[in-house]
């Protein structure tokens, strides 16, 4: 790992000093998202990002291809009060939705809350078929089911749901047309997916939201999870959107240099101008 993050620092801070898209993309976000940070603030997010990412990108080896119990063992710490929480949603089987937004190494997070659970994971399927197969066999070395991005895999997640699942949500991916509504995400107006509130209000499920921390020194990685903003439960679609993205800022706040900035989260905007 250590070396990983060798390279992975080497390579974000190219990105950083060279004209690139993740640069630019990266410095517009936050800008955006903290209009009140100084310039030198930003910058230095913008830095610590694109490492971030780029050490992600190079973890992606040591979370798919080893055991799963090797996979699991990078995990050194475990947030209690949260982790507490989530079980006893478990235990009462009523299903438990997690938010697992681009923040620290989802991968990791993703295998670490599903171990020895009935876990049903939402994905966009790659076009690249050989890439599809490797995701799929990757992430089910643990026992999770994939289902795509279309009403096959809606309809599946529901029905893990209503046996009392856990089912894993990416909710900061910008939906298809039919399937968002605009809300506040840091301040600005982001296309936020509508799937998690519907699934609420069809089932009894419980939210949380959370994300595997890069601890310092490359020393693992410490499992954060939190229940989501209560308003998410809200009979109101527009309230409980919100509500979906409020619980992904607060996860953000605890590591903002670990999100990935670089991706165009705010390019549907209600005027259609692209900020991009």
């Amino acid at each position: 790992m250590p070396v990983l993050h060798g390279l992975g620092k080497v390579w974000g801070l190219l990105l950083f000093m060279l004209p690139s898209r993740s640069r630019a993309t990266t410095l517009i976000n936050l800008r955006a998202c903290f209009p009140h940070r100084s310039e030198a603030e930003i910058l230095q997010l913008a830095r610590q990002s694109l490492v971030n990412t780029a050490c992600t990108a190079l973890e992606m080896g040591k979370a798919w291809l080893p055991v799963i119990e090797k996979t699991l063992a990078q995990v050194v710490d475990k947030d209690a009060a949260g982790m507490q929480s989530l079980e006893a949603a478990l235990i009462a089987k009523k299903g438990v939705i997690v938010l697992a937004p681009h923040l620290g190494n989802w991968e990791i997070f993703g295998f670490a809350i599903s171990d020895n659970q009935d876990a049903t994971f939402l994905y966009q399927p790659p076009k690249i078929s050989a890439l599809d197969k490797l995701i799929r066999r990757a992430r089910s070395r643990s026992g999770i089911k994939m289902v795509p991005t279309d009403r096959k895999g809606v309809a599946q997640l529901l029905k893990a749901l209503q046996r009392g699942g856990l089912i894993g949500v990416l909710p900061d991916q910008v939906p298809a047309d039919e399937s968002g509504v605009h809300a506040r995400f840091f301040g600005q107006q982001a296309f936020t997916m509508t799937l998690v509130s519907r699934l609420v209000q069809r089932t009894e499920a419980r939210v949380f939201c959370g994300f595997a921390m890069r601890l310092p020194h490359s020393a693992g990685f410490k499992i954060i999870v939190q229940e989501a903003d209560p308003s998410i439960y809200s009979e109101n679609l527009e309230d409980s959107v919100n509500g979906l993205n409020r619980s992904v800022e607060k996860a953000v706040g605890m590591a903002i240099s670990q999100y990935q900035w670089e991706y165009k989260r705010l390019r549907r905007q209600p005027d259609g101008k692209n900020l991009y």
